[in-house]
């Protein structure tokens, strides 16, 4: 199993924003081969930003390249478009192995 993530840094007063964006949007995800699960974590807020994590759950590291690599990926990142001001900066990825 392999777990995928990326961190977003939200400017504070959007996250209302960037939350829609993510119901709305048409991820195609379900209809993914080897793809098992998406959360959208909401995390701690400060003074500059709101951190928010997509965390997916695929059967193996290959499924969730074949993803990236595919029309489906391409459709769903073409509707994230948010206003100005709501990403302080492009997100974080990180991917996981899990081992037990």
């Amino acid at each position: 199993m392999y777990i995928a993530m990326n961190r977003f840094r939200i400017s504070p007063g959007s996250e209302h924003v960037f939350e829609e964006l993510w119901r709305s949007r048409d991820s195609q995800l379900d209809k993914v081969p080897g793809f098992r699960d998406f959360h959208l974590l909401r995390g701690p807020t400060d003074d500059t930003a709101t951190l928010f994590i997509s965390h997916t759950l695929w059967e193996s590291a290959d499924a969730f390249e074949a993803w990236t690599n595919s029309e489906a990926f391409r459709k769903a990142h073409g509707q994230a478009r948010a206003p100005e001001g709501t990403y302080l900066g492009p997100p974080v990825f990180e991917g996981f192995e899990i081992t037990i």
